[in-house]
């Protein structure tokens, strides 16, 4: 018999193509994915009540934001004409229908969140918020004489009808359409501004009754709606006419700004204006309350000529954000606890603070790790004799700064002080424009960066004279330089006198500054050159490094992820049999658990306590392990239209203590982390069976301070 054929070993399976808009997640519907995890932390009983009632106005804002942002993107496109293209290739009109189907049901859930949840449980606890029509006769009088007295003043109602054009609305007002009828009964129509930046949201109501009834009431804190107290008495605005109705309603613009200038030049000017123009920038939402009446809703669209699809309305309060009034309630039981911020013991001397860096570089885990040292570097920095110079990057800067203030006592001091304010900072404008303004005034090189980038890079360069030569002290962050936000989000920065790191932030701040151009960092990547390249070529290296030793591990912690190029480079790592953790609070556009795609690919969100705003991006890299910390996200707008930074943990000990404690502890969450299924949607995970529960940020508050011991 003839020797048989010998057998083909089959060939290999053909990977899927790692293109195809399937494999993509529409961003506008991630978001407001986000939006609904955020939703269910003001659901979340564990919480306490005042800290609900803020993931509910976090709610508000994040929509609103949503709408001035991406929705007035969308709507852009449609009038232009014009797409541009996505990685889910979702069309703008299919794209605006798909997000009013899911937000409908979230707003729903935002009214039974507040009027079913969270409005009971308050008055419980001695904070009772008040229809008008719930109010006695005798609460009614008092309210109606302080009204009287303390808000009808700053009241100006504008009629519109066919002699009266329909006033101008500003971005974000809440307002009153109001119908009266005449004498002959005919009905006319006006708008009443509910003045919220004048008066609180929540006005206080006089208490009741003799002294005795008012001492024992001391605790209870009674409030009626600005605008419902304005609505029951609006008769007072129309003397001689009948108010038959009153309405709230609100409207969103297009809060983009859009800056055409050949040079810098003149930027301050521009930003300033163009945030005046978005005060009456294209309509792109109108909100009113659940029993406005159809024909009033048709009236109010048609003047703003909005279509249907972007008029909605709310079964919560109008303008939700403002509940965040309530955080200033003296209620201390119905917040979080405080605590004590660490502070390492090396950096609790300002006076010896670099000497202390000098001997070793510090990782401070924010707001686990104070940001006093912080502080305490610039503010020692502006009187130390030696040193000769700061230069630092300013994108969202707090009130009363006290950084700013170092900056300028820095320069009364004689040092030179260059700060690149970033004008472009969205919604922070007019506070970068003053800052701006009073840094120029006292003497500090006040630089605005790029016109057409936004510079979102945290980095600080002190430069000392010493024995030795000149020593650079270097501050990196993921986080911005305000004082404030640095107690609520979670950041991670980077103390040291790195010569090579030094020197590639001094060549960069001279980049902003001047006109000169780095083709190649030493250690930093920088977006826009070749942030973006540096972390797929890494990618690509732990492909290369698994296919030699079969080790290869990939985990990256941001707040978002939709540049398609990245994506796809971890689709290929998932391919290549690599595991790939990601930790992403928002959004993320990749679709995990796709068979023979992404089916090695886990990722989770963290929405808790604290924002998560840390970036750490950690490379197995065949053992030489590689960890990568900065501002950037994998975003489009983060790789291509801003000055990013990400840059490598020199430090062994650092590293180690990063890998083991800060990221391990994130991706072994399993009670305040939800996990990305791949329709889009988020679940919550809970420990299984044997499985110790983890609460990542209760864990990091019971344990400060271990990631500064001498190593793991």
């Amino acid at each position: 018999m003839p020797d048989p054929e010998p057998i083909k070993p089959p060939a290999p399976a053909k990977k899927p193509a790692v293109d195809s808009k399937e494999l993509f997640i529409n961003r506008e519907l991630s978001s407001l994915e986000f939006n609904r995890r955020v939703l269910e932390e003001a659901e979340d009983e564990r919480h306490p009540l005042l800290e609900r009632v803020k993931f509910l106005a976090i709610c508000g804002s994040n929509l609103d934001e949503f709408f001035m942002s991406r929705v007035s993107d969308l709507r852009r496109q449609m009038v232009r004409g014009v797409s541009k293209p996505s990685a889910d290739g979702l069309p703008p009109a299919e794209a605006l229908d798909k997000v009013r189907v899911q937000l409908l049901p979230l707003l729903f859930a935002h009214g039974r969140c507040w009027y079913e949840d969270l409005q009971p449980l308050l008055k419980k606890n001695g904070i009772r918020v008040f229809k008008w029509n719930e109010l006695s006769e005798e609460q009614q009088s008092a309210a109606r004489a302080l009204f009287y007295r303390d808000i009808y003043p700053a009241l100006t109602p504008l009629a519109f009808d066919a002699t009266h054009p329909f006033p101008s609305i500003s971005n974000l007002s809440t307002n009153l359409a109001v119908t009266v009828r005449d004498h002959q009964q005919k009905d006319r129509y006006a708008r009443v501004k509910v003045p919220v930046g004048i008066y609180e949201r929540f006005i206080r109501l006089p208490q009741k009754g003799p002294a005795e009834e008012r001492a024992s009431e001391s605790k209870v804190l009674d409030f009626i709606l600005l605008e419902d107290l304005i609505s029951a008495n609006i008769d007072l605005l129309f003397p001689g006419a009948e108010v038959a109705s009153s309405y709230p309603f609100r409207v969103t613009r297009d809060a983009e700004i859009e800056i055409q200038l050949e040079d810098a030049s003149d930027l301050l000017s521009a930003v300033e204006e163009g945030v005046e123009n978005r005060r009456v920038g294209l309509p792109v939402r109108l909100e009113v309350g659940w029993d406005t009446p159809p024909h009033m809703v048709d009236l109010l669209a048609k003047k703003l000529d909005l279509p249907k699809y972007l008029v909605f309305q709310s079964h919560a309060p109008l303008a939700l954000a403002d509940l965040w009034q309530m955080l200033a309630f003296d209620r201390p039981a119905l917040k979080d606890r405080p605590f004590n911020p660490y502070v390492p013991g090396d950096l609790a001397d300002p006076i010896h603070i670099f000497t202390a860096i000098r001997r070793k570089d510090f990782v401070l885990f924010h707001p686990y790790d104070s940001f006093a040292p912080v502080v305490g570097l610039l503010q020692q920095a502006a009187e130390d004799p030696d040193v000769l110079a700061i230069k630092i990057t300013l994108y969202r800067i707090d009130k009363r700064s006290p950084i700013v203030d170092a900056l300028i006592k820095a320069r009364k001091h004689g040092k030179q002080v260059a700060a690149v304010v970033e004008l472009k900072a969205k919604f922070d404008e007019e506070n970068n424009i003053n800052y701006a303004r009073t840094l120029e005034q006292e003497g500090v090189h006040v630089v605005y960066g790029p016109v057409d980038l936004k510079v979102h890079a945290k980095m600080c360069l002190v430069v000392r004279r010493e024995k030795g030569g000149i020593t650079k002290y270097t501050h990196l962050s993921s986080g911005n330089y305000n004082n404030v936000t640095t107690r609520t989000y979670g950041d991670l920065g980077y103390l040291t006198a790195n010569e090579d790191l030094g020197a590639d932030v001094s060549d960069l701040f001279n980049a902003l500054t001047g006109y000169s151009e780095m083709h190649k960092y030493r250690k930093l990547l920088v977006a826009p050159r070749d942030l973006r390249s540096g972390v797929i070529q890494r990618i690509d290296r732990e492909i290369q490094k698994h296919a030699e030793s079969g080790s290869g591990y990939l985990a990256f912690k941001l707040n978002g992820l939709l540049d398609k190029e990245v994506v796809k480079a971890l689709y290929r790592a998932s391919q290549a049999g690599i595991k790939v953790d990601l930790n992403i609070r928002g959004l993320c556009s990749l679709r995990p658990g796709v068979k023979n795609v992404s089916d090695n690919i886990r990722v989770t969100s963290i929405v808790s306590r604290f924002l998560e705003h840390s970036r750490i991006y950690y490379f197995r890299n065949g053992g030489e392990e590689e960890v990568l910390l900065g501002s950037s996200d994998l975003m489009p707008r983060n790789l291509d239209r801003r000055v990013e930074i990400l840059f490598p943990v020199i430090d062994e000990k650092i590293k180690r203590a990063i890998i083991k404690y800060i990221l391990a502890t994130h991706l072994k969450d399993n009670l305040k982390a939800r996990i990305l299924k791949k329709d889009g949607s988020y679940k919550k995970l809970r420990p299984a069976e044997g499985e110790e529960a983890m609460d990542s940020q209760k864990w990091f508050l019971e344990h400060r301070g271990i990631w500064h011991e001498e190593g793991p």
